[in-house]
């Protein structure tokens, strides 16, 4: 008898019944399966296929998922799933016994099993093991979908992420990836002196920062309550109380729209260093994305969606240069805001009905620039209107000390020389928020006082740094979506 995995003409609910009939006549019997709490198990597939003369003849003891079956009559082949691997079970009537053989030859795929036995090579070389021992340890109530279309459909796969590291073992190695990505780079920060901190997540106030957050209630409080859409503020309060290099691994929260590149909620890494600037910031992160294209996937050339990139030359910019670069237009040309304004009527640019030249050269870079930086590019010295957090560049104010970057055409990460005057920081803050109001005049967005309060106390020269944790996952191993990195992405509800 053959049961590779149910034949799609079956019917569910028969297969359902089927299997709940089974699970009925095994606690009818006294042999439920789920009142076994605990399996001794010291193998794994991959130990063993990979070092096959040490276990060759070994007895070892595995627990996994019955994943194909070949039941015949007194030998059958089981390809068992156990969470590192495959691999193949010869089970035996004459082994296990006759009691215990008729009680296996009723289990189904999808049955979580335990069996010790010895490694050994069939006729044909496959590594197996050969079971002396079989033991049912959970029973499925639901097939797995079909073995050879697997499950493709991706709602259902993001959906059922359980089933879905079930039969695509590929995508546990993804998951695995980013947890390898997570500790390289706190392994680097914590070699360089950082300390690794918690900040909070419910907030007292919405920022005056353009993400859009979601907002609760605390009942014993009474009071209204915020999802954090970054943990910067925080940080640099602690950059104020003299704890000189920190980061967070935060989980960070927006109300807003989805698409392959967000998620409403996903994981940022933020870090400040005193006494240092934002060219240090691209010291660091040059530094460390070289060190993880290289632990992570070998070499400083990766391979992204068909595009070759090379993480270990970057490029740096200006604003003004990469502008310059790729429209033609020069910022230096536009006297006033007028001629800005001009320019981009010209080159058929959207912008702001009373747009300054800052305003004018950041949409000239959406438009013009960022579609072109395929190979790892830092875009630096920001016009102050779109930068309410970093420091002006002294010998230019329009300006600000500040840097994104690209790769694939992505935005990747943001860093600044921080702003830590607090007169120009409270002004700043004031015009964001009242420029959002007049937008949104329900808006709940407020101006963060008590950090200004602690910039007054003083605050060192200090570069900060933030990027997105799955963005950089979704480069190393990939993956076409954030979806695709996420365990349990954002879904709608199923009606």
């Amino acid at each position: 008898m053959s049961q590779n995995n149910m034949a799609p003409e079956q019917d569910l609910n028969e297969i359902l019944q089927v299997r709940r009939d089974k699970l009925a006549a095994l606690c009818e019997a006294g042999k439920n399966p789920y009142e076994k709490t605990k399996y001794d198990v010291d193998s794994y597939s991959t130990d063993i296929k990979a070092d096959f003369e040490d276990y060759e003849g070994k007895v070892v003891s595995l627990g996994g998922r019955i994943i194909t079956r070949r039941v015949m009559g007194k030998a059958s082949f089981v390809g068992l799933r156990d969470g590192e691997g495959d691999i193949q079970l010869y089970v035996r009537r004459d082994d296990v016994g006759e009691e215990d053989y008729a009680a296996f030859k009723k289990w189904d795929i999808g049955d979580i099993i335990g069996v010790k036995g010895f490694v050994f090579k069939t006729q044909t070389g496959e590594i197996s093991v050969h079971a002396q021992h079989i033991e049912l340890l959970s029973k499925s109530l639901l097939p797995l979908p079909e073995k050879f279309h697997g499950l493709k459909d991706l709602d259902t796969r993001y959906r059922q992420r359980y089933v879905d590291l079930i039969v695509n073992p590929e995508v546990r190695d993804t998951f695995i990836k980013r947890s390898q990505i997570l500790t390289e780079i706190r392994h680097y920060l914590d070699s360089k002196g950082f300390l690794e901190v918690d900040t909070p997540i419910l907030v007292p106030m919405e920022i005056g920062a353009s993400a859009r957050s979601f907002k609760t209630h605390h009942n014993t409080l009474d009071m209204d309550m915020f999802l954090r859409i970054e943990t910067e503020l925080y940080l640099k309060r602690l950059i104020v109380g003299g704890m000189n290099k920190v980061y967070e691994v935060g989980r960070i929260f927006r109300n807003e729209g989805m698409d392959p590149k967000h998620n409403p909620e996903f994981t940022t890494i933020e870090l400040y260093q005193a006494y240092t600037d934002y060219y240090g910031m691209m010291d660091l992160v040059e530094e460390l994305y070289k060190m993880l294209a290289e632990k992570i996937c070998g070499s400083t050339v990766i391979t992204y969606q068909g595009k070759e990139i090379d993480m270990g030359k970057w490029e740096r910019l200006t604003m003004v240069e990469a502008v310059k670069k790729y429209s033609g237009c020069d910022y230096y040309d536009w006297k006033t805001d007028e001629d800005a304004r001009a320019c981009a009527k010209e080159k058929n640019v959207e912008i702001p009905e009373n747009a300054t030249k800052g305003t004018v050269l950041a949409e000239f870079f959406d438009a013009f620039v960022e579609e072109n930086l395929i190979q790892p590019t830092f875009i630096y010295d920001y016009p102050v209107e779109n930068s309410p957090l970093a420091k002006r560049k002294p010998e230019d104010p329009a300006f600000t000390e500040r840097f994104e970057y690209f790769i694939n055409a992505t935005e990747y990460g943001n860093a600044f020389s921080e702003l830590n005057d607090p007169i120009d920081q409270k002004k700043r803050f004031e015009d964001q928020v009242a420029a959002k109001k007049a937008a949104d005049p329900d808006c709940d967005s407020q101006v963060d006082y008590d950090y200004v309060t602690a910039l007054e106390y003083g605050m060192a020269p200090t570069g900060g740094l933030g990027f997105g944790i799955d963005r950089l996952v979704m480069l190393l191993t990939d993956s076409a979506s954030i979806r695709d990195v996420l365990l349990f992405p954002t879904m709608k509800p199923i009606e």
